[in-house]
């Protein structure tokens, strides 16, 4: 084995003379010298020093000597293909460089980052160097000759990155039907946490609704854990759901002084559990919280998912935009009782079907089978058939609608792929919801966009005219609204045009192409709308 070294070159740098391993001969393809090139001077001493086996002090010593010096000189290319002139056979380079560094390419600028873990947390944090070559070629022609010139800029930068994966974990516990108050059942003391001994207060966010029908018992139960339970009550309408709301949350949290990992309640329906996950984000930059829903609706949609929000009026535009403000924030538990559906009026329970069919439109065609079969019936009894119940009808409905919402959120929480068949319904939903005065709500909203988009799968030959009237009469088994005076051209190509705002420059609207299958399409032409609003005035809605 011979011993050369390598002679100073001078350049941009800080690393000096070499004396390295000559085992072998050969050319060194060109990315491990590139490779080579874009690490730090730090990591380039280290693996020198282990090649040569010289002890830490030495080395130090060496590099002590060299910043002393007074040319600057750096590896180059030529001297980094002596370094790694070695044959694969007897040297690997991805192995001397295993466990030391990452390479990657930046994706928006192509520069090449080099990613070193740091040693306090190696899992987590990474010192990087970003190199950037670019090159820019010239043309001169003379009379003579033409000449060429290609300048070639080659820029570093160095930085750290910030590595961790937030850990999601909740729990959606079903609760035997009308036992969530009895004072046997301790999952909802359960659910707010582990507490010191002695300590014997709680929090609790109710809508009007809940405060009127379940206050007395929600307090009793309470009570009789011997705890002292004290009740902040909201409005639960969508017209309620504003920055207002959340500041009396966060006012009445701050009277309680709620502790950093104490998990509050959040009983009520959907808006109210918006309102009270944007509250639970923002007290102490994050508390836990609870919820439990009280409505069909928030048994199926909000209370599942991670997403949190209020609508937003906007002064610059005299505006107001639904969900425009929220964050994507778990809670720490839902907890499930079927029993409030009882408690809603058949118009509720039909809003409630609203989203449940839109699962069954683009997800599941046995979930669309049994709300053909049955839905009706468990609106006119509240979910209390007794028949249905024994055999299992209404729990299964629910499961399923339950389970097909968290199999589609649950690898997509933060969004990040924004081609959902989820949002089928919510696109031309959210600008009929916000129109003034319009009586209409969520479940009802999503259903008239759902049979729209319904017209347009027709018109794109994705179904044929019998899947469109058997999802119509579906509907109006449901007693569904399938059409909205509101919705006109004007209102439906704002939709689209807000998708395209809201789904990052794509329409990505989910249609149909068979009951319980969807595609995302992103060329919703203004004629093909016009299209659609025309063949809706021929049904009988």
């Amino acid at each position: 084995m011979t011993i050369k070294p390598v002679p100073s070159i001078s350049s941009i740098g800080v690393v000096a003379e070499e004396s390295i391993r000559d085992e072998c001969s050969g050319k060194v393809p060109q990315s491990v010298t590139d490779m080579w090139e874009s690490l730090s001077p730090e990591v380039r001493t280290a693996l020198i020093a282990s090649e040569l086996k010289v002890d830490s002090s030495n080395l130090k010593q060496t590099q002590r000597d060299r910043s002393e010096s007074s040319t600057p000189t750096v590896l180059s290319r030529s001297s980094s293909e002596l370094f790694f002139d070695q044959s694969s056979s007897s040297c690997d380079s991805s192995k001397e460089l295993e466990g030391v560094a990452q390479v990657e390419k930046c994706p928006v600028s192509g520069a090449k980052v080099v990613l070193t873990p740091v040693e306090r947390a190696p899992k987590n944090v990474f010192a990087f160097t970003k190199t950037q070559s670019l090159e820019k070629s010239e043309v001169v022609k003379t009379s003579s000759a033409t000449v060429t010139t290609t300048t070639k800029v080659v820029s570093t930068s160095r930085g750290w990155r910030n590595i961790f994966s937030l850990p999601i974990s909740y729990d959606v516990n079903m609760v035997a039907h009308g036992t969530l108050f009895d004072t046997v059942n301790s999952q909802l003391l359960d659910a707010t946490g582990v507490l010191p001994e002695g300590y014997n207060t709680r929090f609790a966010v109710v809508d009007t609704e809940v405060e009127a029908l379940y206050g007395d018992k929600l307090r009793s139960y309470f009570e009789h854990k011997g705890i002292e339970l004290t009740v902040c009550v909201v409005n639960g309408g969508e017209a309620d759901k504003r920055s207002e709301a959340v500041d009396k949350i966060l006012d009445d949290l701050c009277a309680y002084k709620l502790r950093r990992r104490e998990p509050f309640l959040a009983i009520g329906g959907g808006c109210v559990l918006d309102i009270a996950g944007m509250a639970a984000c923002l007290y102490r930059r994050g508390v836990p919280f609870v919820r439990v829903p009280t409505t069909l609706l928030a048994i199926v949609d909000a209370s599942v998912g991670v997403k949190n929000g209020i609508d937003y009026c906007c002064a610059v535009t005299d505006e107001t935009y639904k969900n425009r403000v929220g964050s994507f924030y778990a809670p720490s538990a839902c907890l499930l009782d079927p029993a409030f559906i009882a408690s809603q009026d058949a118009r509720n329970i039909s809003n409630g079907f609203g989203e449940i069919l839109k699962l069954a439109l683009v997800r599941s065609s046995d979930l669309f089978d049994l709300l053909e079969a049955h839905g009706k019936t468990l609106i006119d009894t509240r979910f209390e058939d007794e028949a249905l119940r024994t055999a299992g009808v209404s729990s299964r409905i629910i499961d399923l609608s339950i389970q097909i919402m968290l199999e589609e959120l649950g690898p997509n929480l933060w969004e990040t792929k924004l081609d959902r068949c989820v949002d089928y319904g919510h696109t031309f939903s959210k600008l009929l919801e916000m129109v003034p005065g319009a009586d209409i709500m969520h479940g009802e909203a999503v259903n008239v966009d759902g049979f729209f988009c319904i017209v347009l799968s027709y018109l794109r030959g994705y179904i044929g005219m019998d899947t469109v009237n058997r999802v119509f009469t579906c509907m109006k088994s449901l007693l569904l609204p399938t059409n909205s005076s509101d919705l006109e051209l004007e209102l439906s190509w704002q939709s689209c045009k807000d998708a395209i705002e809201h789904r990052h420059g794509e329409q990505r609207i989910p249609l149909i192409t068979e009951i319980g299958e969807s595609v995302c399409v992103s060329d919703i032409t203004e004629e093909e709308l016009e299209r659609a609003l025309e063949m809706m005035k021929t049904f009988d809605h």
